[in-house]
């Protein structure tokens, strides 16, 4: 079985760079734990988006860590940017969701997660989802493997090796539950589905690694930090993500005339299914 120090040596010079994400998802979630179940106030950021005192606890404690860690990469985290800062992102750069679904932790959901990603040259080379209500944990390193947790009381256990499955004729498809579209659901009738589930954050990414589902397609906006950790646990894990083209997904877009710095095109996460390219959407 894949295990933490065989992701940590396919990581060198950063081997340290696993087992440090991990104790500082697990300081994040145990920080913003209480406020999930206490309930916390938001506010909407410019773009429209909800942040909370939880999404700023954990990306301090993230962002600190991965400082010592390694104090020469650059770090891109969704609070610094909505507040103006923005590094340079030539090379290797960490992508820090500190709060994925921020929506399901206001409304007392589960499916929130810590998002912990490493790219190089645009691609993700490392990530790290924890869902702190749910007890689960993944890690995956493209080309070494991903393996799953599960968290009591702070300490981790059980890791398993994960893989996509084999795609059946009838798939299982899993979406977005506060941001299903109509441009969505049209992609998804081109298949046979057996069937559709929704889940929050980027769950939906390690349903698809660990072979609980085939397929997550997204037509709708997304940021980087949303999904890189998800993309390279479940480039790890055999699948993919692609745009509608095709192409795989790339990191560190800046000035995109269309949106904003490091907004994603519309994109589809592929289990163990040929991608297949589809025109865009008008």
């Amino acid at each position: 079985m894949t295990d933490l120090a065989e992701l940590g040596r396919a990581l060198a010079p950063l081997t340290a760079l696993p087992q440090a994400a991990i104790a500082a998802a697990l300081r994040a979630g145990a920080a913003m734990l209480p406020l999930y179940h206490a309930g916390t106030a938001a506010r909407d950021k410019a773009d429209g988006s909800p942040v909370t005192q939880a999404d700023e606890l954990a990306e301090a404690i993230i962002t600190e860590a991965l400082t010592e860690l390694a104090p020469l990469i650059p770090i891109v985290a969704e609070e610094a940017v909505a507040a103006g800062r923005t590094p340079a992102t030539d090379g290797r750069f960490f992508l820090v969701d500190p709060l994925d679904g921020t929506r399901e932790f206001i409304n007392g959901h589960g499916d929130f997660t810590v998002n912990i990603a490493l790219i190089d040259n645009a691609a993700p080379i490392f990530g790290l989802i924890y869902a702190p209500a749910m007890n689960e944990l993944y890690v995956g390193v493209p080309g070494a493997g991903a393996i799953a947790a599960t968290v009591t009381e702070g300490a981790v256990h059980d890791w398993t090796s994960i893989a996509v499955r084999p795609a059946p004729w009838a798939i299982s498809v899993v979406a977005s539950r506060s941001h299903l579209t109509p441009e969505t659901e049209a992609f998804v009738n081109r298949f046979v589905v057996e069937s559709f589930v929704s889940r929050g954050s980027s769950l939906k990414f390690c349903q698809v690694a660990r072979g609980a589902a085939d397929l997550y397609p997204r037509l709708g906006r997304t940021m980087e930090w949303d999904i890189a950790a998800g993309d390279a646990i479940l480039r790890a894990a055999g699948g993919m993500v692609t745009t509608l083209d095709g192409a795989p997904m790339r990191y560190g877009k800046r000035h995109q005339a269309h949106d904003a710095d490091f907004a994603n095109p519309h994109f589809v996460a592929w289990g163990g299914l040929a991608p297949q390219p589809a025109a865009q959407p008008a």
